[in-house]
């Protein structure tokens, strides 16, 4: 009788391109995932990298870059869960007279939690590559503070001091702008006018498309088993497949954001919006470790292949 493999303690968002794996739609080879939901998926980026919580965990792209760069013993898949359009993370208050992104040097800029968190990285990049910010010129505040405690940050980075709040400092005009989630409040409005079509124009037209998170998994489950890298990719680009095969047709009932926006990219790009594996990925990957180096985020860049367990290298799905 063949022995039915590990069970992998495993934290992943439950969304459309792994929903397959949680309700048993697709079941792995040769081991078993065991789900735990946490409400808040950042607290599980955390624990991950800081205790090693968990035998498989999505985290945030730029978390991992900065975890192993500091020797956290875990290892990523090229299994892109999310991925994400950001030109509209700037936000600004109408009254401060704040009408072009270069506006924003010399002027002080809120981000959420971290300096390190992988959508202000891309909406960094962003309002550098597309807009000619010259990011050295801001200071950069922060509301929370690194899941990785070793990272230290560059002098133009600064914490909120307590109590105030990103959002109470944009308001009052102690923030030229603030990088993170929607303000919903009247006198609040996107830096960049009509964000989502810009950024759809450039996937368009620059094939910007950021990746915002990834799949790893703990160095000591994969030294016990070398092969079950390659097994935890194939059940999830499986899953992922049934997902896009239903964004194709039409078939899912009610459409998330999300959902929704993975189909603007299908008709623009007429290929699967979430591809996995390194080659189909390269060009994003690259430039985020640009990125990373050019942000200080990281110290040096790292080459791909050392980013991702052995047995992933070539796969694609």
């Amino acid at each position: 009788m063949q022995e039915p493999g590990p069970v992998l303690r495993t934290v992943i968002r439950t969304q459309g391109a792994n929903e397959a794996l949680k309700t048993g739609e697709v079941v792995p080879h040769g081991f078993r995932f065991e789900f735990e939901e946490v409400q808040v998926l950042v607290s599980a980026f955390r624990r991950m990298v800081r205790e090693l919580a968990y035998d498989v965990s999505e985290m945030a792209l730029t978390t991992y870059l900065v975890a192993k760069e500091h020797g956290v013993e875990f290892t990523a898949l090229p299994v892109f869960l999310t991925r994400g359009l950001h030109h509209g993370v700037a936000q600004v208050s109408a009254a401060t007279g704040i009408r072009h992104p270069k506006d924003l040097e010399g002027r002080r800029v809120g981000v959420d939690r971290g300096y390190t968190v992988t959508t202000g990285v891309w909406a960094r990049a962003i309002l550098r590559d597309e807009y000619g910010v010259d990011l050295d010129k801001i200071t950069w505040v922060l509301s929370g503070d690194e899941h990785v405690a070793q990272y230290r940050h560059p002098a133009n980075v600064v914490p909120v001091k307590p109590p105030r709040s990103l959002e109470e400092m944009l308001r009052s005009g102690k923030l030229a702008a603030v990088l993170g989630p929607r303000i919903d409040a009247p006198d609040v409005v996107p830096l960049i006018p009509d964000a989502t079509e810009a950024a759809l124009t450039a996937v368009r037209e620059r094939g910007l498309y950021p990746i915002n998170h990834l799949v790893v998994v703990r160095d000591d489950v994969l030294r016990q088993r070398p092969d079950i890298a390659a097994d935890i990719f194939e059940a999830f680009a499986s899953a992922k497949q049934l997902y896009v095969d239903r964004l194709g047709n039409g078939s899912i009932a009610s459409p998330t954001a999300l959902d929704r926006m993975y189909q603007r990219v299908l008709e623009i790009t007429g290929s699967d919006p979430l591809p996995y594996g390194i080659d189909p990925n390269r060009e994003m990957l690259e430039h985020l470790v640009r990125t990373g180096v050019d942000q200080k985020i990281l110290s040096r860049p790292v080459k791909l292949e050392n980013m991702f367990a052995a047995g992933t290298l070539r796969l694609e799905g």
